[in-house]
């Protein structure tokens, strides 16, 4: 039982980590310790969703509707280049951006809005939970699978408020005005490549 579990943990870990839309986004809320824990908690809940679906048998769901999948992914796309774009212009303008135009600091529903299109319109991330983590745990025995499943999610818990956790700690150093420049550089620059590597993928497989 505990070694299924740390399958899942690892695996989890694994899917989790790569720099992406989830990852950049709670890093930025984090630096400037604007609702951070709540982003991080937003992106927990969707994972232990997606993951517990995944692993119970929702993998063929994703995998039977081709159509969903497409729309999906040019959401992501749009929605993924306007943040990339948003992010870029407040690294050109630096601390002279007002803040209505930033993305540093956003009201609570901004937040809840923002994080719920990273993760519910970002396509890699229903490859990750339902398709990646649900068909490698639907491989193991049926008393098995919510050890699996309690690993993967534990996985996401420990790395989205880890991350949380960690920037807000670093913010006072993170949050300085050339750092943030950066930050916000690194931010709109991985938004616009994973935009483009889904426009890419979505029409090599048109």
């Amino acid at each position: 039982m505990f070694a299924t579990t740390l399958q899942g943990f690892t695996l989890g870990l694994a899917m989790i980590i790569p720099i992406g839309a989830q990852n950049a986004f709670v890093l930025s809320r984090g630096i400037h310790r604007n609702h951070h824990l709540l982003t991080a908690t937003l992106c927990c809940l969707c994972d232990l969703v997606l993951i517990g679906i995944g692993v119970f048998g929702g993998a063929n769901l994703l995998a039977a509707s081709p159509i969903g999948l497409a729309l999906l992914t040019w959401g992501g796309v749009l929605f993924l280049g306007w943040f990339g774009v948003r992010s870029l212009r407040s690294a050109w303008r630096g601390q002279e951006a007002a803040l209505a135009d930033s993305p540093r600091l956003m009201g609570v529903k901004s937040v809840l809005a923002m994080t719920l299109g990273v993760t519910l319109l970002n396509p890699h991330v229903y490859l990750d939970t339902l398709m990646l983590l649900g068909s490698f745990g639907s491989q193991f025995a049926e008393e098995l699978r919510p050890a699996f499943a309690a690993g993967a999610m534990l996985a996401s818990l420990v790395w989205f408020y880890g991350l949380a956790f960690g920037a807000a700690a670093l913010s006072p150093w993170l949050a300085r005005g050339r750092v943030q420049q950066a930050i916000d550089l690194v931010v709109g620059l991985i938004m616009l490549v994973l935009a483009a590597k889904l426009a890419l993928g979505a029409i090599s497989a048109s």
